[in-house]
């Protein structure tokens, strides 16, 4: 099988120790390609290190994450991120996105910083990848506005209702699913085999979100190993199958 993380974090101090070991242990298990969001144009050098150590193993993103958002500093930081945008192969913009899950009051900094950003992944042809927390319909409003053909990505994380799945779906997003549909009295199993497997792709978001039993552990891209076996049971699939159509969403979304 050949199975990519969409969304992995293996830059961050938690995989300092022993990144070699995570990526062998995960290219055991099937899974030999990781997908890096930055969070600041801070972190961005640390992902091309790892772009650099692992070529055509690690491909990395750039973006401003939500919770990143500084109204004080907002304009430099934008500029920051699109100087690198500008001067580096990236394979996505991201993590972009929305969260009021944690900061209530810069709404329209948040707003003009993903309205902004998006603007940039039309320009460049490249699918976002988009944080949404406790955020729904101000993601949806903007990306409604910014809907063209050039328009595409993945909601990252995705945790929202059936109704909500397929409103993302018809602007042409399609839902990074991870280690939230193992928990108990998760909602989105229930309902996510009503979601054609054409609008999925896979994700850890390690080092958090561990699926169930290793939750409150440090999460990991051999993980997906876990997530790719709880959406068999859910779409009474073998693994291969769901395998082989995911790795085809993947090579569609960031790789032609």
């Amino acid at each position: 099988m050949k199975i990519t993380d969409t969304h992995t974090h293996l830059y961050m101090r938690e995989f300092d120790e022993d990144i070699n070991f995570v990526i062998k242990k995960a290219f055991h298990k099937g899974i030999n390609r990781f997908l890096l969001p930055s969070i600041d144009s801070s972190t961005i050098p640390s992902i091309l290190k790892l772009e650099k150590k692992y070529p055509n193993i690690c491909f990395p993103m750039v973006g401003l994450h939500p919770n990143k958002v500084d109204p004080y500093n907002l304009e430099k930081e934008l500029q920051n991120i699109k100087t690198w945008l500008y001067k580096h192969s990236f394979i996505s913009i991201g993590e972009i996105g929305m969260d009021l899950h944690l900061e209530t009051k810069f709404v329209s900094e948040q707003e003009y910083a993903f309205q902004t950003q998006i603007q940039w992944a039309k320009q460049k042809k490249l699918p976002v990848v988009i944080h949404c927390r406790k955020a729904f319909d101000q993601v949806f409003h903007i990306l409604s506005k910014e809907k063209n053909p050039f328009l595409k990505g993945v909601l990252h994380c995705f945790s929202g209702t059936l109704e909500q799945a397929k409103k993302i779906i018809d602007i042409g997003i399609k839902l990074g699913i991870g280690g939230i549909i193992t928990f108990k009295n998760n909602h989105v199993s229930q309902f996510l085999h009503k979601i054609n497997l054409n609008h999925i792709v896979l994700e850890t978001d390690s080092p958090y979100l561990s699926p169930h039993p290793f939750r409150g552990k440090r999460n990991e891209p051999e993980n997906l190993r876990i997530i790719l076996e709880k959406l068999s049971q859910i779409y009474s699939t073998s693994e291969e199958k769901i395998s082989d159509i995911i790795h085809l969403n993947v090579e569609n979304l960031f790789f032609k």
